[in-house]
């Protein structure tokens, strides 16, 4: 069982146009950075994405956003990325937003084979709009679908040759869900280990769910905004 490969450019050798692909992260905190950057040099396009965020202008998911390379985005929180935001209000991206909630139990529910679930969330706004609705307790309820893709690209701090993955705080965001949630999921890690070297207890995402994994480098992490204030200065 030799789920490992040599780079982001070997693993992603079967990603075809117009498939649905879930990406990993939080912001630029756990982005899949070598994965982003390998579809960008393959050139696969009419890619339907799947992520929290758009990444900003020039990095993250905004690096595919530029190259025209995503046909449709499926996301919660997407206020950072000005290319992002052109191509929405011109009509040459489609965009389907969700609370952040909804979106992150769309997913899990994906992975749990789950078709579909009612959640009070967004009843009575634009997002239920040619939604079943129900009540529940005496609350509106509107009918969510799960999501899965064909891939989900997810990045972890350490992995095993078995694909056992361990993310560090906020980049464990959303990828446990993701990774459960892709029929092919990549895992690039920081750390490629041996099997055996992870703590049992600490693995967030067994590797029965990963089908691939390889040993990222050069990575930038970027952060979004930096906010910083004077150094005090002692006489």
């Amino acid at each position: 069982m030799n789920k490992v490969f040599a780079d982001a450019d070997s693993a992603i050798f079967d990603l075809q146009d117009g498939m649905t692909v879930l990406f990993s992260g939080f912001g630029l905190c756990g982005n899949p950075e070598n994965l982003i950057a390998a579809v960008h040099r393959r050139g696969t396009r009419q890619l339907t994405v799947v992520s929290n965020n758009a990444g900003t202008t020039n990095d993250g998911l905004g690096v595919l956003l530029q190259t025209r390379q995503i046909r449709k985005m499926v996301s919660s929180y997407v206020g950072e990325n000005k290319e992002f935001e052109r191509q929405f209000l011109s009509g040459e991206l489609e965009v389907e937003l969700n609370p952040q909630g909804t979106l992150a139990e769309r997913i899990r529910a994906g992975g749990a084979g789950i078709p579909a679930f009612f959640t009070p969330t967004g009843a009575g706004t634009l997002i239920a709009e040619g939604k079943e609705v129900r009540e529940f307790g005496g609350k509106p309820c509107i009918l969510e679908t799960g999501i899965r893709g064909e891939f989900a690209f997810v990045k972890a701090w350490k992995g095993d040759r078995w694909g056992n993955l361990m993310y560090r705080k906020t980049a464990r965001n959303f990828a446990p869900m993701m990774a459960a949630a892709g029929r092919i999921t990549i895992a690039e890690v920081e750390e490629l280990v041996e099997v055996g070297e992870l703590e049992p207890d600490h693995i967030h995402t067994p590797g029965v769910y990963v089908q691939r994994i390889f040993q990222g480098r050069d990575y930038k992490k970027p952060i979004e905004q930096r906010t910083t204030r004077p150094r005090p200065v002692h006489g």
